[in-house]
């Protein structure tokens, strides 16, 4: 409830707001100035009565007293979209770039869309994402200049820093790991690993000829391959556990045929295997009774697209052999992306959100497979994989 001043009555004050609103939409912000200030000090002055003394301020030219004005507004209504633009632009007259930019931004939160607004209201928000995309733009290519002028070069300097320097200035996000069912404290959040790690990675590759030509004739067939999201609820780390956000358009879309699946041999199509799986021997492969390994073929059909997604448990890093590549593929995971290559494999951390998108006209199959994440010790291994299946054994017992 609005607290009135002994100097103004009700009808006085809305006479006062009526008089100030008239002024300013004639153009004289003085007179539209004088008459909120009376208000003010009545100590009349509700939200509504600060923003209109903002906005003549602002028609004044006045961004100090403007942001004196507005911050009041903000103060009781920190989402007040008219506010938040009048803040913003007062800071940048001042030249307090930096400041603005966080009112701009959270203008972006609040109305992430201007399709189906007022076109007066969407012009002035496209025009506010605009000044932001500036003021990004001029931070970006001043930062990127002080840090050259440091010693700092795009394609020889760290990595790290690089793309330490792409988020802080909003041209990368922020990817951390987010298993969906269990995190283990202290591992990196590397969205693919250096293949440098992994000796045995060589080999892999060396096998792809045979392992496509095991391959091929399983394609051929048809009748392998089963939907790679199926429902289970209750098996909350398993590797293929349904989730909303992995859904494709279709089930046949992306289909998975199951060579290790559960740490168990799948036969007949791992007997008709073996050298995909010899290919395999130096692989540290993620193992908990009753759980894993996997290794699988996953097949993605042409046009077909695996929305961003996380999974279950940061303990293992999955890795990927691509084996038939049409043109168009691309995987991301977190800020990376990264075309397919034949016979080329990546090792990444699928708790890092990540993606999927065949735009090719071919079929693309990879050669998939968990390792044990190699910062965990062999006793951290044992433990996990008895938690594991702890978890699963918890109804039984």
């Amino acid at each position: 409830m609005t607290t009135f001043g002994a100097a103004m009555s009700p009808a006085a004050v809305d006479a006062a707001g009526q008089a100030g609103m008239a002024a300013l939409r004639a153009g004289d912000p003085a007179t539209a100035i004088a008459k909120f200030q009376s208000i003010v000090a009545a100590g009349a002055a509700d939200t509504a009565v600060w923003l209109a003394l903002s906005m003549a301020y602002q028609a004044s030219g006045d961004p100090k007293n403007e942001i004196a004005a507005v911050t009041q507004v903000l103060e009781r209504d920190p989402d007040n979209i008219r506010a938040n633009l009048i803040k913003a632009d007062a800071l940048v007259a001042l030249g307090r770039k930096r400041a603005a930019m966080g009112f701009y931004a959270h203008l972006e939160v609040l109305v992430p869309v201007t399709e189906g607004l007022p076109p007066a209201i969407a012009a002035e928000l496209n025009r506010a994402r605009q000044a932001h995309a500036k003021l990004k733009q001029g931070l970006s290519d001043y930062l990127l200049a002080k840090v050259e002028k440091a010693g700092f070069h795009p394609a020889r300097s760290s990595r790290r820093f690089g793309d330490s320097l792409d988020i802080l200035t909003g041209r990368k996000q922020r990817y951390v790991p987010t298993p969906r069912a269990y995190f283990f404290p202290e591992l990196p959040a590397i969205e693919f690993y250096d293949r440098a790690r992994f000796t045995w990675l060589d080999p892999v590759e060396a096998a792809t000829d045979d392992i496509c030509a095991e391959l091929i004739p399983i394609l051929e067939e048809g009748t392998h391959f089963g939907p790679y999201i199926e429902v289970e609820a209750e098996k909350s780390s398993h590797i293929v556990a349904s989730s909303s956000k992995e859904q494709v358009a279709t089930p046949e879309d992306w289909t998975a045929a199951y060579l290790i699946r559960d740490g168990k041999h799948q036969t007949p199509l791992a007997e008709r295997c073996p050298k995909t799986l010899a290919a395999l021997d130096e692989v540290p492969l993620e193992t908990i009774e009753g759980r894993a390994p996997f290794v699988l073929f996953s097949r993605l059909t042409p046009g077909a697209r695996i929305a961003p997604h996380t999974g279950f448990l940061n303990s293992r890093l999955v890795c990927h052999l691509p084996l038939l590549v049409p043109d168009g593929c691309w995987f991301r995971v977190g800020n990376q992306v990264r075309l397919w290559e034949r016979g080329k494999a990546w090792v990444f951390d699928d708790t890092i959100e990540h993606e999927v998108r065949n735009q090719g006209t071919g079929t693309r199959v990879v050669l998939i497979f968990n390792i044990w994440h190699p910062d965990l010790t062999e006793e951290e291994r044992h433990l996990v994989g008895a938690l594991m299946n702890a978890v699963e054994t918890f109804e039984v017992g």
